[in-house]
């Protein structure tokens, strides 16, 4: 069972993150949500195709321009608590590798912690375990957050990210973040280069029998568009396929651009896998 906030998912349950980026330079968005009503309006686009989490970013992931965690809470904490007055029973996540926003956003109203980064700032874990809020723990192979990788090499990339990720929730356990509310995530592109991104996915079952619910942040990345040589705004096939990879293989929550068509895939992918009966069966009984 995972608990998030008000909500409870099964373990066969499979849940839509939807991204909602409060930054003028993101790199698919392009900053389409930065100002306050673009950014409702998605929210509410977001639950009512399905989403149960949103995802609310101050900072891009890649390199650009300096945040200071005064100007990324400055862009998260009050959306934060206008989400939670509009949205009482959505799952609010913050992506924020910085304890002393973490600590604000929890203030405002979040129910979970997204740490991209890591565990670079340990303070976060101890966050999550002081407000009860979920953590989400993130391989990154070492990198400090808005790098990219550079000739990154792992002798074998799965057994790093369950060492890593593993270990993470494991402390996070212990500083008394409740169990159910702990995800692991391997990090797709971060600290990685194509080919690690391709193998953790492969991999994905090994993640999935620790025991951990995992979550895949899979929506147009680099990794994607450089297996099939597409630009950003030509990735959604390549990452929907992905996500069917994920879903057959046990990954369980989704960070993701596109929600209803990410709703489609993971309701085939449940049905097929006898974990949802379909929404229709008439074929050969009339």
């Amino acid at each position: 069972m995972l608990r998030l906030g008000r909500r409870e998912f099964d373990t066969h349950e499979p849940v839509i993150m939807a991204i909602v980026n409060r930054t003028p330079d993101s790199f698919y968005d392009q900053g389409a949500t930065f100002r306050d009503e673009p950014a409702l309006a998605r929210v509410e686009q977001a639950v009512a195709e399905g989403a149960a989490i949103i995802d609310i970013g101050g900072v891009k992931a890649g390199p650009g321009e300096e945040v200071t965690a005064e100007e990324e809470a400055r862009r998260t904490v009050g959306f934060v608590a206008e989400v939670r007055r509009r949205f009482p029973d959505v799952v609010i996540s913050v992506d924020t590798w910085r304890a002393e926003v973490g600590a604000a956003v929890c203030e405002a109203g979040a129910d979970l912690l997204n740490d991209a980064w890591g565990g670079v700032d340990p303070g976060l874990a101890e966050v999550a375990a002081r407000y009860g809020v979920g953590l989400v723990c993130t391989h990154a192979g070492g990198a400090e957050p808005r790098t990219r990788p550079h000739r990154v090499a792992y002798d074998d990339v799965m057994a790093d990210i369950l060492r890593v990720t593993v270990g993470l929730a494991e402390r996070a356990l212990e500083l008394g973040v409740p169990r159910e509310s702990i995800l692991i995530d391997p990090g797709h592109d971060f600290g990685k280069n194509t080919r690690h991104s391709l193998e953790a996915t492969r991999r994905l079952g090994e993640m999935v029998s620790t025991g951990w619910p995992v979550l895949v942040s899979l929506s147009n990345k680099d990794f994607v568009g450089e297996t099939l040589d597409k630009p950003v705004k030509e990735r959604v096939v390549g990452t929907l396929a992905t996500t069917a990879v994920s879903a057959w293989l046990g990954a369980q929550v989704y960070r993701v651009h596109e929600v209803a068509e990410t709703r489609q895939v993971l309701d085939m992918v449940a049905s097929i896998a006898g974990h949802r009966a379909p929404a229709v069966a008439r074929r050969g009984l009339a």
